[in-house]
């Protein structure tokens, strides 16, 4: 018979992938799956009819939970929120959901209430069927439908449109680490959409612009800026971030910067900069 941590272990990855996207902090997803473990390590197995069910509907709700609680702190950090990034040679995690873990898909979802955040998650992202969302969320079907109705309403607009295959898009990152490098905002050419933007999250714990940069021009200035500033000891690495090219800039062996991009019609659309050394913490980069 299966034990307790059997039965999770097999879970595990699923519930973290939810976790993530739901919170968009690596962090706070850990605590949320643990507290499900916890959870789950007190319940009669043989009485559940779907182990998987139970652990979802625990981790979602937890998650829900948590985002509320979180929603007056994100009100008050200073500059730009961005989530935490998932960084590593590969894709990282779930490679076949790396377009909902994008960086700019996470953002969007930013703009949803908890339910419809979960909601459109187990639906859109997870394929679960509206008995099961509503089972999960402890709903009607109708409500459950609504709830995802509304979040494709809010996100229509705004959801990431990723205008590069796999390869371009390495290949933009590349131009654009190179780019940084030189100080010339004429190097940025042809990289940049007319209406670039730099979301850049220090949280008042790194230098960061304390507001979203727009248009290609004045990017362009700003890391030419940066790039006259530079000290010695920095170094740039390619890698992926949340399941697209991007790169992280060391300091003296530190990472001190995650790079990822928003790329519509083979031009960067958004640049996406976490200098917040708590969300630097758990990069996985792999040798």
């Amino acid at each position: 018979m299966n034990s307790h941590a059997d039965i999770f272990e097999r879970h595990r990855r699923r519930l973290q992938a939810l976790a993530y996207r739901m919170l968009g902090s690596l962090g706070e997803a850990e605590d949320a799956v643990q507290d499900t473990y916890l959870r789950w390590h007190g319940q009669q197995i043989a009485a559940l009819r779907s182990p998987e069910a139970w652990l979802v509907t625990a981790c979602t709700r937890l998650c829900i939970d948590r985002l509320r609680a979180a929603k007056v702190e994100r009100e008050a950090y200073t500059g730009p929120w961005l989530p935490e990034p998932v960084v590593s040679p590969d894709a990282g995690f779930e490679v076949e959901l790396a377009e909902s873990l994008s960086m700019a898909f996470l953002l969007v979802l930013e703009r949803l209430s908890p339910p419809e955040r979960a909601a459109y998650l187990l639906r859109q992202a997870f394929d679960y069927e509206y008995p099961q969302i509503a089972e999960i969320l402890g709903k009607s079907e109708a409500a459950c439908r609504q709830l995802v109705s509304r979040a494709e309403k809010h996100l229509r607009e705004e959801r990431p449109r990723f205008g590069a295959d796999a390869a371009a898009a390495r290949d933009l990152a590349q131009r654009f680490a190179a780019a940084t490098e030189s100080g010339d905002p004429a190097a940025f050419a042809g990289l940049l959409a007319e209406d670039a933007l730099i979301w850049s999250d220090g949280g008042g714990k790194a230098i960061a612009a304390l507001n979203v940069i727009h248009g290609a021009d004045r990017c362009a200035r700003f890391f030419a800026g940066i790039a006259r500033k530079r000290r010695a000891g920095h170094e740039r690495r390619l890698c992926r971030v949340n399941g697209q090219p991007g790169f992280v800039v060391f300091e003296n062996g530190v990472p001190v910067s995650v790079f990822t991009f928003e790329i519509v019609e083979n031009r960067i659309r958004s640049i996406f900069v976490v200098r917040n050394p708590d969300k630097l913490a758990r990069l996985d980069l792999l040798n």
